[in-house]
């Protein structure tokens, strides 16, 4: 039977999103940033969120367990908003608390289909610093 994806939206804090990126980091996930890059460069006090897109096992590493595929929308210390990807244990995802009402959950979806990704964003920052 196919797993059941979580149709949902959670919210973090930056300690939180820290220690998914060390878990997805420990079982070598494919999908995650650098637990440095993101204390570099995430707000400190800012709200971060997830959104569960698929669900992904990697069926030639049958040690590694499965996972969901999140969408991330990010704060980043510049106050922007950007996107990436974060592979999530489903036992994980769901002990983050449900805090977010359903327009709230709406609104955030359409904002990550809308941010500049990760890559775009740091590509940029990196030209800005070198004008």
């Amino acid at each position: 039977m196919a797993p059941v994806l979580p149709r949902t939206v959670r919210a973090v804090d930056t300690a939180q999103l820290l220690d998914l990126a060390r878990e997805a980091a420990t079982y070598g996930f494919s999908q995650r940033l650098p637990v440095d890059w993101l204390q570099e460069h995430l707000a400190a006090e800012a709200t971060h969120y997830l959104f569960p897109a698929l669900a992904h096992r990697l069926t030639h590493r049958p040690e590694v367990p499965l996972q969901w595929r999140c969408q991330q929308l990010l704060t980043v210390s510049t106050g922007e908003r950007i996107c990436g990807l974060l592979d999530v244990l489903p036992d994980t995802f769901d002990k983050i608390p449900e805090t977010l009402d359903t327009a709230s959950k709406k609104g955030i979806a359409g904002r990550i289909e809308q941010a500049v990704s990760v890559r775009a964003w740091a590509e940029r920052t990196a030209a800005d610093a070198g004008r």
